[in-house]
Protein backbone atom coordinates (compact mmCIF):
# COMPACT_ATOMS: atom_id res chain seq x y z
CA UNK A 1 0.00 0.00 0.00
CA UNK A 2 1.13 3.66 -0.96
CA UNK A 3 -0.23 6.59 0.64
CA UNK A 4 -2.34 8.67 -2.02
CA UNK A 5 -0.25 12.03 -1.63
CA UNK A 6 2.83 9.91 -2.86
CA UNK A 7 1.22 8.11 -6.07
CA UNK A 8 1.97 11.07 -8.46
CA UNK A 9 -0.16 13.76 -10.73
CA UNK A 10 -3.25 13.97 -11.98
CA UNK A 11 -4.59 14.69 -15.61
CA UNK A 12 -8.29 14.50 -15.55
CA UNK A 13 -10.13 13.54 -18.82
CA UNK A 14 -12.28 15.79 -19.94
CA UNK A 15 -16.31 15.06 -19.86
CA UNK A 16 -16.46 13.84 -23.62
CA UNK A 17 -12.77 11.71 -23.43
CA UNK A 18 -14.73 10.09 -20.43
CA UNK A 19 -18.22 9.38 -22.43
CA UNK A 20 -15.84 7.91 -25.28
CA UNK A 21 -14.01 5.63 -23.28
CA UNK A 22 -17.15 4.68 -20.82
CA UNK A 23 -19.58 4.56 -24.40
CA UNK A 24 -19.69 0.58 -24.94
CA UNK A 25 -20.05 0.04 -20.80
CA UNK A 26 -23.91 -1.76 -20.56
CA UNK A 27 -23.92 -1.16 -16.60
CA UNK A 28 -25.10 2.75 -15.41
CA UNK A 29 -22.63 5.40 -14.65
CA UNK A 30 -23.15 8.91 -13.91
CA UNK A 31 -20.13 11.96 -14.23
CA UNK A 32 -20.46 13.04 -10.37
CA UNK A 33 -18.36 15.82 -8.47
CA UNK A 34 -17.61 19.44 -9.49
CA UNK A 35 -18.04 18.37 -13.78
CA UNK A 36 -21.62 17.33 -12.20
CA UNK A 37 -22.60 21.05 -10.92
CA UNK A 38 -20.86 22.65 -14.33
CA UNK A 39 -23.58 20.60 -15.94
CA UNK A 40 -26.33 21.29 -14.42
CA UNK A 41 -25.28 25.27 -14.18
CA UNK A 42 -24.25 25.07 -17.85
CA UNK A 43 -21.36 26.69 -17.53
CA UNK A 44 -17.33 26.62 -16.24
CA UNK A 45 -17.89 27.16 -11.86
CA UNK A 46 -14.12 26.34 -10.71
CA UNK A 47 -10.96 24.62 -11.73
CA UNK A 48 -11.08 20.66 -11.14
CA UNK A 49 -8.38 18.14 -10.10
CA UNK A 50 -9.62 15.40 -10.99
CA UNK A 51 -12.87 13.73 -12.46
CA UNK A 52 -15.36 11.81 -10.74
CA UNK A 53 -17.68 8.94 -11.89
CA UNK A 54 -20.08 7.14 -10.02
CA UNK A 55 -20.76 3.51 -10.66
CA UNK A 56 -22.96 0.63 -9.14
CA UNK A 57 -21.33 -1.74 -6.54
CA UNK A 58 -22.83 -4.89 -8.60
CA UNK A 59 -21.44 -3.81 -12.00
CA UNK A 60 -17.69 -2.82 -10.45
CA UNK A 61 -16.20 -6.23 -12.52
CA UNK A 62 -17.98 -4.62 -16.21
CA UNK A 63 -15.65 -1.75 -15.30
CA UNK A 64 -13.00 -3.71 -14.71
CA UNK A 65 -13.40 -5.53 -17.72
CA UNK A 66 -14.07 -1.98 -19.50
CA UNK A 67 -11.21 -0.94 -18.35
CA UNK A 68 -8.62 -3.89 -18.96
CA UNK A 69 -5.51 -2.46 -20.39
CA UNK A 70 -5.25 0.13 -17.18
CA UNK A 71 -4.30 0.20 -14.11
CA UNK A 72 -6.36 0.60 -11.41
CA UNK A 73 -6.02 1.42 -8.14
CA UNK A 74 -7.95 0.70 -4.58
CA UNK A 75 -8.44 3.35 -2.09
CA UNK A 76 -8.80 1.76 1.27
CA UNK A 77 -9.65 3.21 3.94
CA UNK A 78 -8.29 5.69 5.56
CA UNK A 79 -6.27 6.88 2.94
CA UNK A 80 -3.68 4.02 0.95
CA UNK A 81 -3.82 2.91 -2.49
CA UNK A 82 -3.46 -0.52 -3.37
CA UNK A 83 -3.09 -2.06 -6.96
CA UNK A 84 -7.09 -3.89 -7.77
CA UNK A 85 -5.71 -6.81 -10.30
CA UNK A 86 -8.24 -8.62 -12.46
CA UNK A 87 -10.38 -10.96 -11.13
CA UNK A 88 -9.95 -10.12 -7.40
CA UNK A 89 -13.13 -9.05 -5.68
CA UNK A 90 -13.06 -4.92 -4.46
CA UNK A 91 -13.26 -4.90 -0.27
CA UNK A 92 -16.85 -3.83 0.38
CA UNK A 93 -15.03 -1.28 1.88
CA UNK A 94 -13.29 0.22 -0.73
CA UNK A 95 -15.60 3.15 -2.79
CA UNK A 96 -13.01 5.19 -4.64
CA UNK A 97 -10.94 3.64 -7.57
CA UNK A 98 -7.92 5.55 -8.93
CA UNK A 99 -6.94 5.21 -12.75
CA UNK A 100 -4.47 5.67 -15.54
CA UNK A 101 -3.71 3.62 -18.51
CA UNK A 102 -0.12 2.90 -17.38
CA UNK A 103 2.09 2.91 -14.43
CA UNK A 104 4.10 5.69 -15.84
CA UNK A 105 1.04 8.22 -16.79
CA UNK A 106 -0.98 10.46 -14.60
CA UNK A 107 -3.82 9.40 -13.00
CA UNK A 108 -6.95 10.37 -15.44
CA UNK A 109 -10.48 9.23 -13.44
CA UNK A 110 -11.59 7.96 -10.31
CA UNK A 111 -14.31 5.70 -9.85
CA UNK A 112 -16.86 6.21 -6.80
CA UNK A 113 -18.46 3.18 -6.06
CA UNK A 114 -21.96 3.68 -4.81
CA UNK A 115 -24.43 0.89 -3.69
CA UNK A 116 -27.21 -0.63 -5.04
CA UNK A 117 -30.40 -3.24 -3.38
CA UNK A 118 -32.54 -4.36 -6.45
CA UNK A 119 -33.97 -1.54 -7.88
CA UNK A 120 -32.61 1.21 -5.72
CA UNK A 121 -29.25 3.41 -5.05
CA UNK A 122 -28.04 3.58 -1.73
CA UNK A 123 -26.17 5.85 -0.07
CA UNK A 124 -23.09 4.50 1.59
CA UNK A 125 -23.49 7.52 4.32
CA UNK A 126 -26.87 6.18 5.25
CA UNK A 127 -28.87 3.00 4.01
CA UNK A 128 -31.77 5.06 4.86
CA UNK A 129 -31.14 7.40 1.88
CA UNK A 130 -32.30 5.92 -1.40
CA UNK A 131 -34.05 6.23 -4.54
CA UNK A 132 -34.72 4.09 -7.76
CA UNK A 133 -31.30 3.92 -9.61
CA UNK A 134 -33.71 5.26 -12.79
CA UNK A 135 -33.96 8.54 -10.99
CA UNK A 136 -30.63 9.62 -10.41
CA UNK A 137 -29.33 11.26 -12.87
CA UNK A 138 -29.91 13.23 -15.99
CA UNK A 139 -28.67 13.08 -19.61
CA UNK A 140 -27.09 15.76 -21.51
CA UNK A 141 -27.89 17.24 -25.00
CA UNK A 142 -25.39 14.59 -26.01
CA UNK A 143 -26.49 11.74 -23.92
CA UNK A 144 -23.83 12.01 -21.04
CA UNK A 145 -25.23 10.47 -17.55
CA UNK A 146 -24.91 12.62 -15.06
CA UNK A 147 -25.79 12.58 -11.51
CA UNK A 148 -28.67 14.87 -10.39
CA UNK A 149 -27.48 17.49 -8.40
CA UNK A 150 -28.84 17.07 -5.36
CA UNK A 151 -27.19 13.78 -4.60
CA UNK A 152 -24.41 15.20 -5.36
CA UNK A 153 -24.75 18.11 -3.29
CA UNK A 154 -26.07 15.37 -0.49
CA UNK A 155 -22.27 14.00 -0.30
CA UNK A 156 -20.60 17.45 -0.41
CA UNK A 157 -22.55 18.69 2.45
CA UNK A 158 -20.99 15.62 4.80
CA UNK A 159 -17.86 17.88 5.49
CA UNK A 160 -18.63 20.88 2.86
CA UNK A 161 -14.94 22.54 2.02
CA UNK A 162 -14.51 25.63 0.22
CA UNK A 163 -14.83 24.28 -3.45
CA UNK A 164 -18.23 22.54 -1.84
CA UNK A 165 -19.59 25.67 -0.56
CA UNK A 166 -18.64 27.37 -4.16
CA UNK A 167 -20.62 24.48 -5.99
CA UNK A 168 -23.37 25.01 -3.83
CA UNK A 169 -23.90 28.38 -4.83
CA UNK A 170 -23.58 27.67 -7.98
CA UNK A 171 -26.05 25.10 -8.29
CA UNK A 172 -28.38 26.41 -5.54
CA UNK A 173 -30.94 28.46 -8.16
CA UNK A 174 -31.03 25.68 -10.67
CA UNK A 175 -32.62 23.40 -7.82
CA UNK A 176 -36.43 23.25 -8.40
CA UNK A 177 -38.64 22.70 -5.51
CA UNK A 178 -38.74 18.83 -5.62
CA UNK A 179 -35.03 18.67 -5.53
CA UNK A 180 -34.48 21.58 -2.88
CA UNK A 181 -37.39 19.01 -0.73
CA UNK A 182 -34.94 15.89 -1.81
CA UNK A 183 -31.63 17.44 -0.27
CA UNK A 184 -33.25 19.02 3.12
CA UNK A 185 -34.96 15.91 3.82
CA UNK A 186 -31.76 14.33 3.99
CA UNK A 187 -29.38 16.91 5.74
CA UNK A 188 -28.84 17.13 9.38
CA UNK A 189 -31.78 19.46 11.25
CA UNK A 190 -28.54 22.22 12.27
CA UNK A 191 -27.06 22.17 8.50
CA UNK A 192 -26.21 25.79 7.72
CA UNK A 193 -27.50 24.74 3.98
CA UNK A 194 -30.69 24.31 4.97
CA UNK A 195 -31.49 27.60 5.74
CA UNK A 196 -30.67 28.47 2.44
CA UNK A 197 -32.81 26.38 0.59
CA UNK A 198 -35.34 28.04 2.21
CA UNK A 199 -34.62 31.23 1.68
CA UNK A 200 -33.15 31.65 -1.78
CA UNK A 201 -36.14 30.13 -4.16
CA UNK A 202 -34.99 29.31 -7.78
CA UNK A 203 -34.70 31.15 -10.60
CA UNK A 204 -38.12 31.36 -12.66
CA UNK A 205 -37.88 29.99 -15.78
CA UNK A 206 -38.01 33.07 -18.70
CA UNK A 207 -40.93 32.08 -21.59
Amino acid sequence: MIAEDDLGRWDPLGVPEVAALLAEVAAPWWVAGGHAVELAVGRPVRAHSDVDVVVLRPDVATFRLALADWELWAADPPGTLRRWDPGEPLPTRVHDIWCRPTASAPWRLQLMVDERVGGEWVSRRDPRVRRPVAGLGWRTATGVPVLAPEVQLYYKAAAPRHRDEIDFAAVLPRLDEGRRTWLRNHLGADHPWRTRLDDEGPTPRRG
